[in-house]
């Protein structure tokens, strides 16, 4: 994964992109490739936060690339075969990473999100009927379905995990980008159905650059969904070839880990 563009944060953001924190804070765009046309996986770091207590929400990330496996066992990372040819990873953190051994897809290695639901039936009527996905897939006896909104896209796992859906402390979210004047339609929809609206159709100004439109939903197991305009970001999500120098100067300043062990103190536990 390359790193696609780093911004330093002040501040918490208004449209909770770093969860319910109010502090100084980071995000990472990683990703194949551009925004534009890849899975990005945007990563957020509050500073002064030591770990989270991670919930069952969000179960994993699946890549096919034998070329990541290879890179795993080169480094000695943990690596557990879970199904053949199929190799479970934890990230720092604990989030999970399934390496599929074959050959990298070329359009986005990235082939799924899985997120876990407490009724796969009412979650599948939620993202189909009333988000527009296609359902790709569903198997009634693993409890899982796969929904996607074009063939060449990742998709989205929905797997029930046999109970109520606990969020943790991290606070993810899943985003898409669309036309801007498809954001009202899906705000009026979501109103009639009375379904949850996190934050209604905003506009979120960003100094010097383009001033992007959000509305950010919550699912039936208050899984968040951020819809944002498709104009706009294309401005913001631009790869900033400065990205990895921008990464190290702010790890590099950040002495954060040895000023707490210095004051023989921990950071917080979220």
């Amino acid at each position: 994964l390359k790193v696609l563009r780093h911004e330093e944060f002040e501040e918490g953001c208004k449209a909770t992109c770093n969860g319910p924190y109010d502090g100084k804070w980071s995000k990472t765009m990683v990703g194949y490739g551009p925004e534009d046309n890849h899975f990005v996986a945007e990563l957020t770091y509050n500073y002064g936060i030591g770990e989270y207590h991670l919930g069952n929400d969000f179960l994993g990330i699946t890549l096919v690339s034998s070329q990541a496996v290879s890179n795993a066992k080169k480094m000695g990372w943990p690596l557990k075969e879970v199904t053949s040819g199929v190799f479970e990873a934890e990230a720092p953190g604990g989030y999970k990473f399934y390496l599929e051994d074959k050959e990298q897809l070329k359009h986005d290695p990235v082939w799924k999100v899985t997120l876990g639901v407490s009724d796969l039936q009412k979650s599948v009527s939620y993202w189909s009927g009333l988000l527009g996905m296609k359902i790709y897939e569903k198997d009634e006896e693993k409890q899982t379905a796969l929904l996607g909104y074009a063939d060449n896209q990742c998709k989205l796992e929905l797997q029930a995990v046999g109970g109520a859906v606990d969020h943790g402390t991290a606070f993810g979210r899943i985003a898409f980008s669309c036309a801007k004047e498809e954001l009202p339609n899906i705000e009026a929809l979501m109103k009639k159905e009375n379904q949850k609206i996190l934050t209604p159709l905003v506009s979120l100004d960003t100094p010097g650059k383009a001033t992007v439109q959000v509305v950010i939903l919550a699912d039936p197991d208050g899984h968040e969904i951020c819809f944002v305009g498709d104009e706009a970001f294309r401005e913001l999500s631009k790869v900033d070839p400065n990205g990895d120098k921008l990464l190290d100067d702010a790890m590099a300043a950040d002495n954060s880990d040895k000023w707490f062990a210095e004051h023989n103190m921990k950071k917080v536990s979220a």
